[in-house]
């Protein structure tokens, strides 16, 4: 049986570039997307007998709660759930409606609890994990983002505290992205070509602007049951940004 991993938002970006990782690392993989077009897309080009498409709302109980269900008939079982379905809804805050900033908590924190909740039983089974891509938008903020940066900043609390309750059984941890550069791992309708600049590059301690691999790697790294004295934690990959002093 491969060890099952549950990828939300797996269409595109990060969570696209880090199911192909777990394909090669010889894992199952299920992708839940609510997208449309990408996910006829992701079915085009990964044509694999060991990944599971499935279009799923993770702010929709139901349709989690059944594709968890299907997910574990599938792959008879789940080793790992990946939180990592995100909508963006930035602006003035005199502009930012209601509407759109429940729908921001909605996926990107509600729909983590959602999984979490629906997944557990499964995860326990297995002594599994659950990785929450949180963001440094949880540990620092640019204007005009209330909406993401409060839905990080829950998904962070929230890692720790599903940590505690559910130990020992589940490792729970978070990665913490910070400028990673996904502009040309958008469905086609949306893709863009890389406009990085030396500066964006050279204002990273490390020298470039993160890619989805790097935080594919971490995924790896976090899922692998040899590190399991690991858990409530929260790994920032951003480059050493956060570390940066900024003087103007």
């Amino acid at each position: 049986m491969k060890r099952n991993i549950i990828v939300t938002g797996g269409g595109q970006g990060i969570g696209k570039i880090t199911v192909q990782e777990l394909l090669k690392a010889g894992y199952g993989v299920t992708v839940f997307e609510v997208d449309d077009e990408a996910l006829a897309e992701l079915e085009a080009e990964m044509e694999n007998e060991n990944l599971l498409l499935l279009k799923v709302d993770v702010a929709d109980e139901s349709m989690v709660k059944s594709g968890i269900k299907f997910s574990e008939e599938f792959f008879g079982g789940v080793y790992g759930l990946m939180n990592n379905a995100v909508i963006h809804r930035n602006g003035p805050i005199a502009d930012l409606s209601l509407e759109d900033w429940d729908r921001a908590l909605a996926v990107n924190l509600t729909g983590p609890f959602l999984c979490a909740k629906y997944a557990a039983p499964a995860l326990q089974k297995a002594k599994g994990t659950i990785i929450n891509i949180c963001s440094t938008r949880a540990l620092q903020s640019e204007a005009n983002t209330e909406a993401y940066s409060a839905s990080k900043g829950g998904l962070l609390s929230l890692t720790h505290a599903l940590a505690m309750s559910l130990s020992p059984d589940v490792r729970v941890n978070a990665i913490s992205p910070g400028w990673v550069d996904v502009s040309g791992i958008k469905k086609k309708s949306e893709l863009k070509p890389e406009t990085l600049s030396p500066g964006d590059h050279l204002q990273h301690p490390a020298g470039r602007v993160g890619r989805p691999e790097d935080i594919a790697r971490m995924v790896l790294f976090l899922l692998n049951p040899e590190n399991d004295f690991i858990t409530g934690q929260n790994f920032v990959v951003d480059g050493g940004m956060t570390r940066k002093m900024i003087y103007q």
